[in-house]
């Protein structure tokens, strides 16, 4: 079987969304040129992912610049023509009707993610805050060369405060779609962010046969690779992670004004969540402030964390504003990496590289190197790989989760409104 191509690209949210899908536009043509296949782009890269934002929210509490915040934000997300409810296939097919003297439904992503594909040849996969009706949703889109959009999912959980900005997502979006790239069939399915860590979740993508699992997210801490690297051996798929890399001083203007909620009680708390240890083949890393969940505030350190380095960075953190901090400081330090089906990682982690951070040459170093740790900082913030997928079956030899391996005599899973039988390739 001829290899595939896969990269993710670990890009940056920039201020307005068409400066993101420009930006978009030119790292897909980049990987073109370097003949990728397939590439995956972060959670909320098109629309933002709103970090170390609290909304002006406390428990009963509303602050009314949390609010103007809000608007911006729903201002910033995409509008893809969907309904709030999701209409599936009509959606896909553009059965839905069109407003009179509109060309099309939504504001016109659609069409420039379905253009981009087809100009350069690559299958796009982008997450994406997506508007409908009056709600958020943090979703993810399929975009193939040829046939355009094949679909859509939509987050079923968000997490801790993202739960106040985005809607739940309905469970049947998680149906795997089919494509062919470069000769090789595929089955392509996502889970964003901590759904990786929704062990059914998982299982329903498994169940679906699926050989390419994606994993957009907004999690650039030490325990998200070995998260990735379980998906790869329990699923025995490849496996393609995107984060974003973005310093305090790229964050939107909404979100870094000065004026804030007057209430303390409207930021959010914070408490230390030091990186381990690194072995000697690792970078030396940062300390870090947890502000939300699994979304951190970095503070640079130039050795590996002490006790004490940890308790002053904590010091220091809670003696700023919760936006605050210098320009170079990462708040996202990335950590975007391609895995196996035996769960060795095949590229990256990318740290502290952004693919806006280098110019757009054809001569640009192409980060081929791998293992954990490896500092990609030359880089252009895009990681490659060149994979081949007669290595799920060869890893089916001994586990198949959903198949021989799972005494499905015994167990059983369903999911409401999704069919989990692996879709017709």
């Amino acid at each position: 079987m001829p290899s595939l191509t896969v990269a993710v690209a670990q890009s940056r949210t920039h201020a307005t969304l068409p400066a993101t899908l420009a930006a978009l536009e030119r790292t897909t043509a980049v990987a073109a040129r370097r003949g990728v296949h397939l590439v995956l782009f972060p959670e909320a890269y098109l629309g933002g992912y709103p970090r170390t934002c609290a909304f002006g929210a406390a428990v009963g509490s509303r602050h009314p610049r949390g609010r103007d915040q809000f608007l911006a934000y729903f201002k910033a997300a995409v509008d893809l023509g969907d309904t709030p409810a999701g209409a599936g296939d009509d959606w896909v097919q553009r059965r839905l009707e069109v407003a009179a003297g509109r060309p099309h439904r939504g504001d016109g992503t659609r069409e420039f993610l379905e253009r981009v594909a087809k100009e350069t040849g690559v299958f796009v996969v982008t997450g994406l805050v997506e508007r409908a009706g009056g709600s958020l949703y943090c979703a993810v889109v399929y975009v193939d060369p040829v046939r355009g959009m094949l679909g859509k999912r939509r987050k079923v959980m968000p997490t801790g405060a993202e739960r106040m900005i985005w809607a739940q997502g309905s469970a049947s979006t998680l149906r795997a779609v089919t494509t062919t790239l470069n000769n090789i069939p595929l089955t392509i399915g996502s889970a964003i962010c901590w759904e990786n860590y929704m062990p059914l979740l998982r299982q329903s993508l498994y169940s679906q046969n699926v050989n390419l699992y994606l994993a957009p997210t907004a999690d650039a801490r030490d325990t998200w690779l070995p998260l990735m690297r379980t998906v790869g051996a329990e699923g025995r798929c490849f496996v393609l992670s995107a984060n974003q890399c973005v310093r305090s001083s790229e964050l939107p203007d909404w979100i870094t004004g000065e004026e804030g909620p007057s209430s303390a009680a409207a930021a959010p708390s914070t408490s230390t969540s030091p990186y381990t240890q690194q072995s000697p083949s690792q970078p030396a890393r940062k300390s870090s402030i947890t502000a939300e969940g699994p979304h951190e505030i970095v503070w640079p350190q130039g050795q590996p964390d002490t006790k004490g380095a940890v308790a002053a960075a904590a010091a220091s953190a809670r003696s700023l504003p919760t936006t605050q901090s210098c320009d170079a400081d990462y708040i996202c330090r990335g950590g975007s990496c391609i895995v196996s089906p035996l769960g060795e990682v095949l590229a990256g982690p990318l740290w502290e590289v952004c693919t806006d951070d280098t110019p757009d040459s054809e001569d640009a170093a192409v980060p081929t190197t791998s293992g954990p740790g490896v500092d990609a900082a030359a880089g252009d913030g895009l990681a490659i790989s060149q994979i081949d997928l007669d290595d799920c079956e060869r890893g089916r030899l001994d586990l198949d989760v959903a198949g021989s391996y799972s005494r499905s005599d015994a167990f059983k899973l369903s999911v409401e409104g999704l069919d989990l039988a692996p879709p017709p390739l």
